[in-house]
């Protein structure tokens, strides 16, 4: 299944993604995708809701705004320089442990919304990543046991303000959490649809011209050691979303670096999960 979320921001409704001409309107089945709805095998039994109620479907305008596919994680999780190449470009040695670091909540938007360059910044920066979304408490998971705890996948764009990532003190996370430095989506891909995790194509462009390509094949660490490694400093919840890290070609790995202006567009993709679009502009209050 492809889960997916549509509506005005903040009140979207629950959808089924069918092809790019077809979602369906899932408000009958009465729950959002949230960590309520995973925690209570919702993956299950919103297959089972869908296979009994195909004539009260309603396919929705192909206009209407899509949101991000999952509503409200407890926390994002992401990992950084999980490519050794984008290691490289950033002048830092690949790490012998995954590094972690959190981005708020609230920087989570939609595909396609506005991307928002926040006062004062001057160093922003894009990162296509894959996400994962967890699908039940998780503590002290072992390696092996990894897949029966992932509900799906995701992409994400992992925006970034290098001067506030790297040259105020402190720690990532306040480059990488201003409003709408998190597009999720378009939809939630169910693992049982993805055919090979470490084998999927990555991209992304700026004003039509290709900044990353890469591959899953190349993380440093795999999804199962990611996740039994976070479990091991912290429970995830369902709901929860781990970003697993970018390949080369970040604006900020260039000579000279290169960075997000109001009017650019940045679009991405990953096999399997879609592509997103975001136009930049400028904070207006």
């Amino acid at each position: 299944m492809k889960l997916i979320r549509f509506g005005k921001a903040g009140h979207e409704k629950p959808g089924l993604y069918i092809d790019e001409n077809t979602i369906l309107d899932l408000s009958g089945f009465g729950e959002d995708y949230d960590e309520g709805f995973f925690e209570e095998d919702g993956l299950i039994r919103l297959q089972n809701w869908v296979d009994q109620n195909k004539k009260s479907q309603i396919k929705i305008n192909p206009d209407t705004r899509i949101g991000p596919p999952v509503c409200r994680p407890s926390k994002i999780i992401c990992i950084g320089l999980n490519f050794s190449d984008h290691a490289k470009e950033s002048g830092l040695e690949p790490p012998t442990e995954p590094v972690i670091f959190f981005k708020s909540t609230t920087s989570i938007c939609g595909p396609y919304d506005d991307f928002v360059i926040p006062k004062n910044a001057t160093k922003t920066d894009w990162e296509v990543e894959l996400a994962l979304v967890i699908g039940k408490k998780a503590k002290y998971v072992p390696e092996k046991g990894v897949s029966d705890y992932i509900a799906g996948y995701l992409l994400h764009n992992d925006y970034s303000e290098r001067e506030y990532q790297l040259e105020r003190e402190g720690q990532w996370v306040k480059g990488k959490s201003c409003d709408t430095f998190a597009p999720l989506g378009p939809y939630l891909v169910t693992k049982d649809e993805i055919k090979d995790i470490n084998n999927l194509n990555m991209w992304l462009k700026v004003n039509g011209n290709y900044m990353q390509q890469g591959n899953t094949r190349n993380f440093i660490f795999q999804i199962p050691f990611i996740v039994s490694y976070i479990t091991h400093f912290m429970t995830l919840l369902p709901g929860d979303i781990i970003s697993t890290g970018t390949p080369p070609g970040v604006g900020l790995g260039m000579n000279p670096p290169r960075f997000l202006k109001p009017g650019d567009v940045v679009e991405l993709g990953i096999d399997s999960l879609g592509f997103s679009k975001q136009q930049v502009v400028s904070q207006s209050i």
